[in-house]
């Protein structure tokens, strides 16, 4: 007997400019290493474009779990931060799309994976903040470094990933007060809180660092399993 694929929706970014073919539009884009990774851990993807937030709802209920992908810095009056001159432009659609959509899986009991930007926005729809710039954690413009992260012992990211392990990692901001249930589940060796989770039983994690760069699908895995 064939069991289907669990259906992992996936949050794109939405881009001016961009450029294929003869064409430069507007475009809703996805790095492939999203879909890619969903593939190799078991999962069928889907993008899901910048949409009204008031679809949320109706989006999540179609999905067995849903990603929130990395992306530009979370608005800072999301949490009530004065703008740091060191802080990138606002993405308001995406902003406004993916807190509808982290609250409606969070409602509905959806598993939930944050990547990177997506840690941080789920941090911030839980109420927490973000430090809106960390020195060192990006070593050169464009490039992907590595780090080692240290799991808690006793979190389900310590139940996926025991060990400590070194990551794929481009990121300047970070979370600072952690949301309301949020439990931090790794760090770097500088402190830097690296993955967030909520308790038993909802099934919901955030990891600071990208997945998609590497070849570690245990996380993503995790997720797929859960959406069965």
């Amino acid at each position: 007997m064939c069991v289907a694929r669990p259906l992992i929706g996936v949050s794109t970014y939405l881009e001016s400019g961009a450029r294929w073919g003869v064409w430069e539009l507007e475009a809703a884009l996805l790095p492939v290493g999203y879909p890619r990774l969903v593939q190799a851990a078991g999962g069928l993807a889907a993008m899901l474009p910048p949409d009204d937030p008031s679809h949320a709802t109706e989006t999540v209920a179609r999905l067995d779990a849903l990603v929130i992908a990395g992306g530009p810095d979370v608005d800072p009056s999301r949490y009530g931060a004065e703008r740091s001159p060191r802080t990138g432009p606002p993405a308001p659609a995406r902003d406004a799309w993916e807190l509808a959509l982290i609250r409606a899986a969070l409602d509905s009991g959806t598993p939930l994976l944050g990547i990177c930007r997506g840690m941080q926005l789920l941090n911030v729809a839980l109420g927490g903040t973000l430090v809106q710039h960390l020195d060192d954690h990006v070593v050169e413009v464009g490039v992907f470094g590595r780090h080692p992260v240290k799991p808690v012992p006793g979190t389900r990211y310590a139940e996926i990933t025991p060990e400590e392990a070194d990551v794929p990692t481009y990121h300047h901001q970070a979370v600072d007060r952690l949301g309301t249930g949020l439990l931090a589940s790794a760090y770097a060796a500088d402190g830097t809180v690296e993955a967030v989770e909520l308790p038993d039983p909802a099934w919901v994690l955030g990891v600071q660092w990208h997945p998609e760069m590497g070849e570690d699908v245990r996380v993503m895995r995790a997720l797929t399993e859960a959406a069965t």
